[in-house]
């Protein structure tokens, strides 16, 4: 499916990046695993090698410019070129608005938000130069398309990658890019201090099978996320681009643009006495439910 392909795939070294390489290596591609951490991102390129594909380390920090320009250069060192930049490094810090510091907000969005920015950019000049398209995969969450308590720095940096997904898709339509965000929901380190699910995933990584309502709820390995990955980085799924595709478990799902639910036009504009007049009898029906959450939001 993507022999002949070259792929870079950020935080690679465990979890869902380390499923999506895999997978991408295991339908053909050239993958650079990329992660902060040299061993598990070599233990990830010798579990892909080992089973036949191609793939090599580059261990860094994601978002620097330098290090996202070494990224694609080491693409085109080894394999000759690039096709797919999957965009997935990040970390996270569980903490409300009162308890978030500015160091972690920092860390949050250096990682996801300005690790999404340099890669994406440094991938499109590379597309760019080589005049045949290209994908670039990034990496969201429930987290950042709704509420999810506790989550102050990390719902500021999936949302902004949303932004990123539609204005690049428009962006780069011209050149043959396409650019969409993949929404999983796996049951990872990083869902672990989340109330109720430490325990399963303490069982699923001792090899139990996640529960079928969890999975029918959306919620089972990286694995299970990493058929989209390869799907978008296909060239099946060259017309779709500027989405937002949610994994997990048995269910596939496609989230919606933002958009106006309701409008109101007053000629002559409006008066603070208008608004106030008007909002309980128009437009008090049509708020917006801002308390869904959804169970394992962070990726």
């Amino acid at each position: 499916m993507l022999e002949g392909k070259v792929a870079v795939v950020t935080g690679a070294g465990r979890g869902l990046g380390r499923a999506y390489a895999s997978a991408l290596a295991a339908t053909g591609a050239s993958v650079v695993v990329n992660d902060v951490d040299g061993e598990i991102a070599k233990d990830t390129v010798e579990s892909i090698t080992a089973a036949g594909g191609k793939a090599v380390a580059e261990i860094g920090a994601v978002g620097s410019a330098e290090s996202a320009d070494a990224l694609v250069g080491r693409a085109v060192s080894e394999f000759g070129r690039l096709d797919v930049m999957c965009t997935n490094a990040g970390v996270l810090r569980d903490r409300t608005l009162r308890n978030t510091t500015d160091e972690d907000f920092e860390a949050v969005l250096h990682t996801h938000v300005w690790g999404t920015f340099t890669c994406g950019r440094a991938a499109v000049n590379r597309f760019r130069e080589q005049g045949d398209g290209g994908r670039l995969i990034l990496v969201g969450s429930p987290a950042g398309q709704r509420a999810s308590f506790g989550q102050t720095a990390y719902s500021a940096a999936k949302s902004a990658i949303v932004g990123l997904t539609r204005t690049w898709a428009v962006e780069c339509a011209k050149l043959g890019v396409t650019v969409n965000a993949v929404i999983p929901t796996a049951l990872t380190r990083m869902v672990a201090t989340v109330p109720g699910l430490g325990e399963v995933v303490e069982a699923v990584e001792a090899g139990e099978p996640v529960p079928d309502q969890l999975r029918r709820d959306g919620l089972g390995t990286p694995d299970d996320v990493a058929p989209v990955i390869v799907y978008l980085a296909s060239d099946a799924a060259s017309g779709i681009t500027g989405q937002c595709v949610g994994a997990g478990g048995d269910r596939i799902s496609l989230w919606s643009h933002p958009t106006e639910v309701a409008s109101v036009v007053r000629e002559g504009g409006w008066t603070p006495d208008s608004v106030a007049g008007m909002f309980p009898s128009t437009l008090e029906s049509r708020l917006q439910d801002y308390t869904s959450t959804v169970r394992g939001a962070p990726k």
